[in-house]
């Protein structure tokens, strides 16, 4: 049930709104990552019984990525050792996401590179995690999704680790609430600002599970 005071956007709104907050407001893309960054790290510390559970990071190579690089190293910072995953190559990593990704590696922290040919031994691996956060695909995706992309999707959804998404499942549309191929069923998902379209509508809420929204420090 929505309440009518509850704020949804649609894909374009969302980006409408990072615009306006970089070229209006004059907040730089890389703070609104590290606030995101952040708020999926408390939130992941919430779920996490000790300092010894295992935990992977599942990043893509754009902004979901960046993210999903940045609450890495908050769960550093906060003691906790993930594994690091990135879909790609290191070169690949884009604007933000580069930064975030390189911090990471001036700490000496190790970055498993995923493709279509990991997915057999990563099918082994990652039975062993207790939470899995998912920082592969954002909001702005719209072609379904295949590859080691759609591979290692269907992994997560195989595995019995808790599954916390950021800002939207993977695979799913933000405006629709259609799976776009492969989309990952998340327990939490954190998102930002507010809800989006794609979670409420549809099939959406079934991939999303308990919807947790963050604020970005954006003067709406």
């Amino acid at each position: 049930m929505i309440s009518k005071f509850e704020r949804i956007m649609t894909r374009d709104q969302a980006k409408k709104i990072d615009r306006k907050a970089q070229e209006g407001f004059g907040i730089p893309a890389i703070i609104l990552m590290e606030n995101a960054g952040r708020g999926v790290a408390e939130e992941a510390l919430k779920m996490i019984k000790d300092k010894k559970a295992r935990v992977a990071v599942f990043c893509g190579k754009g902004n979901n990525g960046g993210d999903g690089f940045c609450a890495a190293r908050h769960l550093l910072a906060a003691g906790i050792k993930p594994d690091i995953f990135l879909v790609g190559k290191v070169s690949e990593a884009k604007n933000e996401a580069k930064i975030n990704l390189g911090i990471l590696l001036k700490l000496k922290q190790k970055i498993i590179v995923v493709n279509e040919g990991s997915l057999g031994w990563l099918g082994r691996k990652i039975a062993k995690y207790n939470l899995i956060i998912d920082a592969l695909l954002g909001v702005g995706l719209q072609g379904k999704v295949g590859g080691a992309y759609g591979g290692l999707i269907n992994l997560i959804n195989r595995s019995k680790a808790y599954v916390l998404s950021i800002d939207i499942p993977s695979g799913l549309d933000a405006t629709n609430g259609k799976a776009l191929g492969s989309c990952v069923k998340a327990d939490r998902t954190v998102t930002f600002v507010s809800k989006k379209r794609g979670m409420v509508l549809g099939e959406g809420y079934k991939y999303c599970g308990n919807i947790v929204v963050k604020d970005l420090g954006l003067p709406l």
